[in-house]
């Protein structure tokens, strides 16, 4: 532990840096909340829980390298994002559909459709992050503020741990304030223009994606 002190100030940084990152509105930010608010706080919480795999996923690959990897297998990032960007396109669709239906339109649609299992939001969640390959490089930045040069190998485990903390907070606190009761009546009372905004959003994502030069 004392061989970390030194090196808290950076990691502080880094941990700032982790925290605006992943507070700040985005595809992951926006799914957690339309699912609590539209489907219940168990909804939300599992797909939480599956962007905060992603997260940590690509926190191990970064730590293991990844930039390097990156270099050598450029083509396989071309192809992450064209998956991620129509991801986010079918997204903006169901986004979209579901805001064009009137209240009892969509009152009969929910009790039609099937719920999504909790397996499947998690894999929705996972699914999200997986398939953002800004993802990867937000990783690369963090590790690159967080990470002081020559630091002992096992602070590279206390940065990571940290912001996973950090995300771990945020991800869950978002499914839990917004599944609560309140804010759900307020969801149903302007839903269609919250949905139509998260179309928006979703679409103005998938093609900034898709167009973006990585």
């Amino acid at each position: 532990m004392h061989d970390i002190l030194p090196y808290l100030p950076q990691l502080t940084v880094g941990w700032t840096a982790c925290l605006i990152a992943t507070a700040s509105p985005g595809p992951a930010i926006l799914a957690i909340i339309g699912t609590s608010i539209s489907q219940g706080r168990r909804a939300g919480l599992s797909l939480a829980f599956g962007v905060l795999t992603g997260s940590y996923i690509w926190a191990m690959l970064t730590s293991s390298g990844l930039s390097a990897l990156i270099r050598t297998y450029g083509q396989a990032i071309i192809v992450l994002k064209i998956a991620g960007g129509l991801y986010l396109l079918w997204l903006a669709w169901n986004a979209f559909r579901s805001a064009m239906r009137n209240g009892a339109a969509y009152e009969s649609s929910q009790q039609s459709l099937p719920r999504l299992s909790l397996r499947r939001q998690y894999l929705k969640g996972l699914g999200i992050h997986l398939t953002n390959p800004k993802a990867i490089f937000s990783w690369i930045m963090l590790t690159s503020l967080g990470m002081p040069p020559g630091a002992p190998t096992g602070t590279m485990a206390v940065f990571i741990g940290g912001c996973m903390a950090i995300g771990l907070i945020t991800f869950l606190g978002f499914a839990l304030i917004f599944s609560l009761p309140p804010v759900h009546r307020g969801y149903l009372k302007s839903r269609r223009l919250i949905e139509t905004l998260m179309a928006c959003f979703f679409a103005f994502a998938g093609l900034k994606l898709l167009t973006a030069r990585i």
